[in-house]
């Protein structure tokens, strides 16, 4: 009997669960089931307690998960046994680990029984596709801790690195790859990638990936793997272009939503937020102070442009604040050393655009600085979602112009936060000292005492051997850098035959959708023209 065969029973509902109940939008995306629980009310176990390879069990155990959340312990049952999964949580959840488990457990590793009886041995098996180029990192980070005891192979394919190691880990045979759309496709139709052989399917952030404008190329993929596939969608939301996309391409999915009691509306319940209309030209003071409040660890600062986030991070490092910066506008390897920085504790300040809301991941983040008020209320949540994650508490900070006030209000109404209208401050308002737990003797510069931070200088800038006109270079304290496609961000090198993700194909859009919607026009150099007489005494138009 076959997955998809009609005789099959619904999927099983574990003792993770209290009581399964249907929704609206489950039943419009054909779902059968809708697993809705409580964190309270699932049964403590550990991912030894359910039907998971040893050797994965003993490679989380290694890294110190034992106990998984309660996203993941309701997902294992339904995902174990082959069922497809519409999985939807509030970011910073645990999702990674709910679809991952279930993923590397249907691998067929290298040193199993039956590997070399495989009709393609080296074919990829599983497929995560991700909308940004830092989520994809992240994702196979977590791939790669939980499957090292079984040896299964997991690569990376995403935009602005070089193509050729990509290729050769392919040529070399992989079990999991985990990648972008652009790049996915580029080498799928060079031959290099081969998704016959896929078992599980995973489509990560799907929100995320369809505003990207995504939809067509998640569905070439789709188009090319096996119709027996497990497919599992994740997703913080569920728009409509989400509901139909596992209609359409989903079997009888079980849809799996994790709630809290504690939590108000879509927002966690473990992020205080705090919301004050500033001045623009107060905002950077507001923020040097806003970094020297008790308890403030790692901090993630969202502008809406990559000029804003630039200037930020330089301005902050003329403070003695050990500051860096993540945009559309730097290369690869310029982007992965400010992360990395950001992750070892050189720097521990990251001002970032909203590219970088889906793809970070990092332990330990205190504050999230909204220096720019959010696009729109689901902005705000991936945005809010880098700190209270894992149970750990978080602050978030809102600071709103008065130009932005209309937008305000509409993403306060949407989530029930209950401020639509942020008090009037200033970096001298005594309130906001004392809502934050600021000390009111610090100034807008960082104590020279306090300047530990090792800063973005001591982290390691590699060669990735990028696509692209910035081939990873930066410039600057905070990381300005030259673009890595051309001068208008529409492609350095290579026209088609180039990096899709980089725009040397059809564009980065993994991490300048939104980006190339809210950029300032200005960002842009203007193209300087002049005009000369042609030998027929007409005017003609000449570029510089």
């Amino acid at each position: 009997m076959t997955r998809n065969d009609p005789a099959l029973t619904a999927p099983p509902v574990s003792d993770a669960v209290v009581e399964p109940t249907i929704d609206a939008s489950a039943q419009a995306a054909g779902a059968d089931t809708t697993i809705e629980a409580h964190p309270e009310a699932v049964v403590e176990k550990t991912f030894a307690d359910f039907d998971v390879h040893p050797d994965i069990v003993a490679a989380l155990a290694d890294a110190g998960i034992v106990t998984p959340f309660p996203i993941q312990a309701m997902t294992l049952p339904v995902a174990l046994g082959g069922y497809d999964i519409i999985g939807q949580a509030k970011t910073g959840t645990g999702k990674t680990l709910g679809f991952g488990v279930p993923l590397l457990d249907r691998v067929v590793a290298p040193g199993d029984e039956g590997f070399e009886d495989l009709p393609h041995p080296g074919r990829p098996q599983g497929l995560v596709v991700a909308p940004t180029r830092e989520l994809a990192n992240q994702v196979a980070g977590d791939l790669t801790r939980a499957a090292s005891r079984r040896g299964i192979r997991v690569t990376t394919i995403y935009g602005g690195r070089a193509f050729e190691p990509q290729i050769e880990a392919l040529q070399k045979g992989v079990e999991v790859v985990v990648g972008t759309p652009g790049r996915l496709i580029d080498l799928m139709q060079q031959g290099h990638l081969n998704l016959h052989a896929i078992r599980t399917l995973v489509l990560d952030e799907a929100d995320e990936m369809l505003d990207l404008g995504f939809l067509p190329d998640v569905e070439k993929l789709l188009a090319q793997t096996p119709a027996s596939r497990q497919t599992m969608l994740f997703s913080a939301t569920m728009p409509g272009a989400v509901v139909t996309l596992a209609r359409r391409y989903m079997t009888r999915p079980t849809h799996i939503r994790a709630i809290s009691d504690d939590d108000e509306g879509q927002t966690v319940a473990a992020i205080d937020q705090y919301v004050y209309r500033a001045h623009a030209m107060d905002k950077v003071e507001m923020v040097a102070r806003i970094l020297q409040a008790e308890g403030r660890g790692l901090t993630i600062i969202f502008s809406r442009t990559k000029r804003t986030a630039a200037k930020v991070a330089d301005e902050l490092a003329d403070r003695g604040f050990a500051a860096a910066s993540i945009h559309g506008d730097l290369g690869q390897g310029a982007r992965e050393q400010a992360l990395r920085a950001f992750r070892n504790g050189k720097v521990d300040i990251l001002v970032a655009t909203d590219v970088a809301a889906r793809g970070i991941d990092v332990e330990n983040v205190t504050h999230v600085i909204n220096y720019q008020c959010p696009e729109d209320e689901k902005t705000y949540l991936h945005r809010t979602g880098r700190t209270g994650r894992a149970g750990h508490k978080g602050v978030a900070i809102t600071l709103v112009d008065w130009d932005d006030m209309p937008r305000w209000g509409l993403i306060d109404k949407a989530l029930g936060l209950g401020i639509p209208q942020p008090v009037e401050t200033y970096s001298s308002s005594p309130h906001l000292y004392e809502d934050l737990g600021i000390d009111p003797e610090v100034t807008g510069r960082l104590p020279k005492s306090a300047r530990t931070r090792a800063g973005l200088e001591a982290e390691k800038l590699e060669d990735l051997g990028e696509t692209g006109a910035s081939a990873g270079k930066g410039r600057g304290r905070g990381g300005r850098g030259r673009s890595d496609s051309g001068p208008d961000g529409r492609g350095g090198r290579g026209g088609r035959g180039g990096d899709r993700d980089g725009r040397g194909g059809r564009g980065e859009r993994s991490d300048r959708g939104r980006e190339a919607r809210t950029e300032e026009a200005g960002d842009r150099p203007a193209r300087s023209r002049r005009r000369r007489r042609t030998h027929g005494g007409s005017s003609g138009a000449s570029a510089d």
